[in-house]
């Protein structure tokens, strides 16, 4: 066999085991740079406290969407679960998606979000596929998180594209041949008679009457 067929052969076998997403059906954040190929797409804008609103996102993100003063637009990239996947589960590690469906993925416990949001002349709406949650003049995001495993052991996932995860309870989760850069996003949320909480395995550090989750953005060295 000649030097060139065995390195064509061996560039096929090297696609086909190119590391793809996990099976089944989760949401992941979007990134300005899109969404992986062939998922579904959605968003939901929360309206946050009116008065005085203190409202922080870290300069120079990387979120799809809009984030002011006032309004927090996420958009969202949620696997299709019918999509072809070569690899049944997600990586040990400390980190957290979010959940799409009637449960987590295997291996990660669930939890969730409240955000209590403005309550005059609320305007909250959305569109398309989102995670699971509740979706009114409130928010309610659902998570799936994991600690099996140390944020410094490096795990798989594709590198085509930047994606975000969430952080757990350690710093940003290592990913084989990405850079990671923590990215911060803090709510004002309504002020009178404030309802937030949070219920089982979930990415905020701690609850309160504002929110601060910590992401985490991954792009390819």
């Amino acid at each position: 066999m000649s030097l060139i067929a065995i390195i064509v052969i061996f560039s096929l076998a090297a696609s086909t085991l190119q590391v793809s997403w996990p099976r089944g059906t989760y949401t992941l954040v979007k990134p300005k740079s899109g969404c992986p190929q062939g998922w579904l797409e959605g968003w939901r804008q929360q309206d946050s406290e009116d008065t005085h609103n203190k409202n922080f996102f870290t300069p120079g993100h990387h979120f799809a969407g809009s984030f002011s003063g006032q309004f927090v637009k996420y958009q969202y990239c949620t696997k299709n679960p019918h999509q072809f996947s070569n690899r049944n589960y997600w990586p040990r590690g400390n980190y957290c998606i979010l959940k799409h469906g009637p449960s987590c993925p295997r291996y990660f416990r669930p939890g969730c979000v409240y955000w209590d949001d403005e309550n005059s002349r609320n305007a909250n709406k959305q569109n398309g596929i989102l995670p699971s949650g509740s979706y009114g003049p409130d928010t309610r995001i659902d998570y799936c998180c994991r600690k099996d495993g140390s944020y410094k052991t490096y795990m798989s996932l594709p590198t085509n594209k930047p994606f975000y995860l969430l952080r757990f309870r350690e710093p940003c989760q290592r990913v084989s041949g990405m850079f990671v850069r923590e990215e911060i996003v803090k709510t004002d949320d309504e002020n009178t008679a404030n309802k937030n909480y949070v219920r089982g395995w979930h990415p905020l550090r701690a609850g309160g009457s504002d929110h601060v989750l910590h992401y985490c953005y991954y792009w390819k060295y």
